[in-house]
């Protein structure tokens, strides 16, 4: 994974190899494919970030594991994309920005490039808040490192020290670059190897229910506009009106959790990672298929695995479960639960709406009258609209390891999910800042663009923490949402092209089969977009924004095309 290219003679005699076990059967070449994988495992660094797992948690939370389909298609249609542009980036050996540009139409790559640094520079931010509160609640303890901003911001730069020698030992040489790629195996095991844990411990507690399990990965595009999981049977004890309310709510989060764990299956930064990681290591076409064989080995399956093992563990201990004081018919008994707080508020939510009930200034003891009148599987619905904790997790584990050791165990695997996260945030815009000013990659410029990542991650407590929290995550996740879809058009585009692709463009068969595997993962693109953005749009200030961000970005992608068709432009 090393930025430093291997020698021609090398990367020839790597190429000789793989062709050779390719001709000699499946098996041959599989054994070959995993001597080289490599940068499979960066984009598992990448796509095992918070975005992941709180993703995850709550698609357990509402839907139970009826919505583990979810991340296993998300993951398909991404890896049938980063197969394309891997293959377009292997035949053509150019640099996809500048193919772009060039082929297809400007405002498409400079709309990549911009969203991707965007993009990197705010989701480090999450991702240092996440290594924080993970050695603050699991592996230190908030007694020993505070909890002030100043405190944030020192461990954060320490975090950002050590990212960023793991970043120079990968640019230094092979030898290094070797350390690194076994680091970051070793780091996406231990995530993996974490999650796995709490769902082995429950499994053995009888929490687990097989066959729900497997159910749950088959395709079900009806939860888009129904609940899922427990809640359609607990509706059915409840009045018409009721039911529409609470299935409403339900439906809004859970569609929402939806389009945020397909975002973060495979992000816009993710698609602009993978090219060029391929070229900083001199692969070529011989490559292709080890390039395929590293996304579905070394990405999708350590997250699946993980995922599926978060969306298990949350289903199993949160979803529609409420604890022996809140199902309990005592008012003094509901009020000493734990949730009573965030269960309160939505039933006060369902009397106004539904009852008419004036519940402005209404008085503690009326408030919990009315929760105490409630029915139980008002109240269970209403638990799994709770946000719960990720770190809460961490609980199944305690039985058998005893919580200090739970709470390590857990907290290591979390704290790997940021930290992986961290170095290749840093590394994609180290890429991205070498395009940006036409720059070839690796030196002084590559670790300034990583530099300028890592320090927007690093003050997070001033920013991430304040009240334009909302609105950045909101305005980039529109934006990368928005660029999403159009990088995949794009890549659909090049794959298309005769003029980029020459005598490597798909012919016949293999190009109908391509166009119909990437022409699905498009449309889900589009589909999900379309409807974050429409949900967005509602925000008073980020609404505006991003239409006219989209707007403008409109203009000049007609204005692009119009140029290309040209003589002048041609």
């Amino acid at each position: 994974m090393s930025d430093n290219p291997q020698t021609n003679e090398q990367v020839e005699q790597q190429g000789r190899e793989l062709l050779a076990a390719e001709a000699k059967g499946l098996g041959t070449a599989l054994k070959t494919y995993t001597k080289y994988s490599g940068p499979g495992w960066l984009q598992s660094a990448i796509t095992l970030g918070g975005g992941s797992l709180s993703g995850a948690l709550f698609l357990g939370i509402l839907g139970g594991t009826s919505l583990l389909w979810l991340q296993l298609v998300a993951i398909i249609m991404g890896v049938i994309m980063l197969s394309a542009i891997s293959y377009i980036t292997l035949s053509t050996g150019k640099r996809p920005f500048q193919a772009i540009n060039e082929h297809i139409n400007p405002a498409l790559g400079w709309g990549w490039i911009i969203a991707t640094i965007a993009a990197n520079m705010l989701w480090c931010m999450p991702q240092f808040s996440l290594c924080f509160a993970a050695l603050q609640k699991n592996l230190v303890g908030g007694e020993t490192i505070g909890d002030n901003t100043w405190t944030k911001i020192g461990i954060s730069v320490m975090i950002l020290a050590v990212a960023f020698v793991f970043l120079k030992m990968n640019e230094s040489g092979s030898k290094a670059g070797k350390f690194f790629d076994i680091f970051l195996k070793a780091l996406v095991s231990l995530i993996v190897l974490s999650f796995f844990a709490v769902v082995v411990f429950l499994a053995l507690e009888g929490k687990v229910i097989w066959g729900e399990i497997l159910k749950g990965f088959i395709p079900n595009p009806g939860h888009w506009t129904t609940p899922g999981g427990e809640v359609p049977e607990l509706l059915k004890a409840l009045p018409e009106a009721s039911q529409a309310f609470w299935s409403e709510a339900v439906v809004k989060q859970q569609r929402a959790i939806m389009i945020g764990a397909a975002a973060t299956a495979v992000g816009i930064n993710m698609t602009f990672l993978l090219p060029y990681n391929l070229l900083s290591k001199g692969w070529n076409k011989s490559f292709r298929g080890l390039s395929r064989f590293d996304l579905c080995t070394a990405m999708a399956v350590p997250y699946i695995l993980a995922t599926t093992c978060v969306v298990i563990a949350s289903a199993s201990m949160f979803h529609a479960n409420i604890d022996e004081k809140l199902a309990s018919d005592d008012p003094a008994m509901i009020q000493t639960s734990e949730n009573y707080g965030a269960v309160k508020d939505q039933i006060l939510a369902r009397a106004a709406k539904v009852d008419g009930v004036k519940t402005e200034g209404i008085s503690d003891q009326e408030a919990l009258v009315l929760v105490a009148a409630s029915a139980p599987e008002e109240r269970r619905i209403a638990s799994s609209l709770i946000k719960r904790n990720a770190f809460q997790l961490s609980a199944a584990l305690s039985p058998i390891l005893g919580e200090t050791k739970a709470s390590l165990v857990f907290g290591f695997g979390i704290f790997g999910m940021g930290f992986s996260t961290i170095i290749i945030l840093m590394l994609i815009n180290g890429y991205a800042f070498c395009e940006l000013f036409g720059k070839p990659q690796g030196g002084q410029l590559h670790l300034i663009g990583c530099l300028v990542a890592g320090v927007c991650g690093a003050i997070w407590p001033l920013v991430w923490d304040g009240p334009a929290k909302l609105w950045l995550a909101i305005l980039v996740s529109a934006f990368g949402m928005m660029l999403l879809p159009i990088a995949y058009t794009t890549f659909f585009m090049m794959m298309n092209s005769k003029k980029l692709m020459g005598n490597e463009k798909p012919e016949g068969g293999r190009l109908k089969m391509w166009n119909i595997l990437m022409g699905i993962s498009v449309i889900g693109a589009f589909i999900a977009a379309g409807t974050a953005i429409y949900d967005k749009s509602s925000h008073p200030v980020v609404g505006k924004t991003v239409i006219i961000v989209g707007v403008i970005f409109a203009v000049t992608l007609v204005l692009g095309f119009l140029k290309k068709k040209s003589p002048q432009g041609s």
